[in-house]
């Protein structure tokens, strides 16, 4: 390894990666990013695309939500605390039903987030985005809604690239977050599973829409976001897959980039 591309891993590890806002509507271009690191090392092992721009990480947010939530004790275990749905929730249709912890990551119920951040109350909520070093770390929502604690990371205030969601999943898996091991453990034990031919991989989606100038959401632009790590023998690695106006599915653009990801891996991994 040449000493610049060891300068260039040890910043891009260190978080200090190049901030970019999200794309204004005169930039209607797509925008992918697969970045792939060894967990113990933090070398790059694959990269490609546009990977230092950020957007609103969407419900990829719901794994630092479960670090914070079990580390708060609000979170109890894997299926506990189980909260009834509420209709001034306003959830979809697939969204009114009882949710635990599993349930939440595995079907990204976002009324179940937004339960969390209110128990955690504001002061809590933004000290842990702080202390994670959590993209922006812009927590204050829709300008003039005062809606962060429940909105920001909802195509709002809150942004973070791809390398900045590598960075902050290595921090996590090798502990050096400041939050228990309980957090670290069960955060690691809800996170849904998938298989990509000899991998385990285990990842949360984030699905939304970029806005116009004016605030409203464009739904011709989709957010696909699928982040994680995977597991292959004793060997772990970390990633982000990020989709900026991909094609939509069904409003969905994260099932979209899982599953451009898992159908790559394997072969990107022949590589390393």
């Amino acid at each position: 390894m040449t000493g610049k591309f060891r300068l260039f891993t040890a910043l891009f590890l260190a978080g200090s990666t190049l901030y970019a806002t999200e794309l204004s509507a005169k930039e209607p271009g797509r925008i992918e990013c697969t970045l792939i690191v060894d967990e113990v090392s933090g070398d790059v092992l694959h990269r490609d695309g546009i990977c230092d721009k950020a957007f609103s990480p969407m419900s990829s947010f719901k794994l630092p939500l479960a670090i914070m939530g079990y580390d708060a004790g609000i979170l109890v275990d894997a299926q506990n605390p189980q909260w009834d749905y509420k209709p001034e929730f306003a959830g979809s249709k697939r969204e009114q039903k009882a949710t635990n912890p599993t349930i939440w990551e595995k079907d990204s119920i976002v009324w179940y987030s937004q339960e969390l951040t209110r128990r955690l109350g504001e002061n809590k909520f933004g000290d842990y985005v702080q202390r994670f070093n959590y993209g922006n770390r812009d927590v204050s929502g829709d300008a003039g809604k005062k809606n962060g604690l429940t909105h920001a990371w909802l195509m709002s205030s809150l942004k973070i690239s791809p390398e900045e969601q590598v960075a902050f999943l290595r921090r996590f898996l090798r502990g050096e977050l400041p939050v228990s091991e309980h957090a670290m453990d069960m955060t690691q034990a809800i996170l849904p599973h998938f298989s990509a031919s000899d991998w385990d991989v285990q990842g949360k989606t984030g699905s939304g829409w970029m806005k116009t100038k004016s605030g409203k959401v464009d739904r011709s632009r989709p957010i696909g976001w699928f982040v994680g790590w995977a597991m292959r023998d004793e060997r772990r690695v970390i990633f982000a897959r990020l989709e900026v106006n991909a094609k939509d599915t069904d409003g969905y653009a994260g099932l979209e980039a899982r599953g451009e990801f898992l159908k790559a891996l394997p072969q990107i991994s022949e590589k390393f």
